[in-house]
């Protein structure tokens, strides 16, 4: 995990600020395997990838959930609903801790599929993700389920 960005102290003057993020070959050996996991209605083996501290927020709950208990719940009603889902990594940039993941899903609603792009920060400790954010618009995806 190596990375760097550039910043202006206070005082005006410039320089390179370290930090530990995921490069995108380990991004994506990671993604490979964590993605997977969000489809086929398997909400333990998704919890799994989580730290029991997890933070993790999505459009439908903005607010968030802590705690890997509170994400397994859930994800047993999320992924209940959405067993064929498939999710795939499109691309990472580096940030602390981890990377920016660049993703694509594909979403069956009846008789169609909603294809959706978004991002969503992943931040790992111990090969475990820890912060997990996820961002992108629903709206095509609701209009799909209210039959819009």
């Amino acid at each position: 995990m190596v990375g760097a960005t550039l910043y202006m102290s206070q005082t005006g003057k410039r320089g390179m600020m370290q930090f530990q993020g995921m490069n995108p070959d380990d991004a994506r050996a990671f993604a490979d395997m964590w993605l997977p996991a969000w489809t086929g209605n398997r909400p333990e083996l998704l919890a799994a990838f989580y730290t029991p501290d997890v933070v993790y927020s999505d459009p439908a709950i903005p607010q968030g959930l802590r705690g890997r208990e509170a994400l397994l719940a859930y994800f047993r009603k999320l992924l209940a609903r959405n067993p064929e889902w498939v999710w795939s990594h499109r691309g990472s940039i580096p940030m602390e801790d981890g990377f920016l993941n660049l993703w694509h899903a594909s979403i069956p609603v009846g008789e169609r599929s909603v294809e959706s792009d978004g991002v969503c920060t992943v931040q790992l400790r111990d090969g475990l993700i820890y912060a997990n954010h996820v961002f992108f618009d629903p709206s095509e995806l609701l209009n799909a389920l209210s039959g819009s």
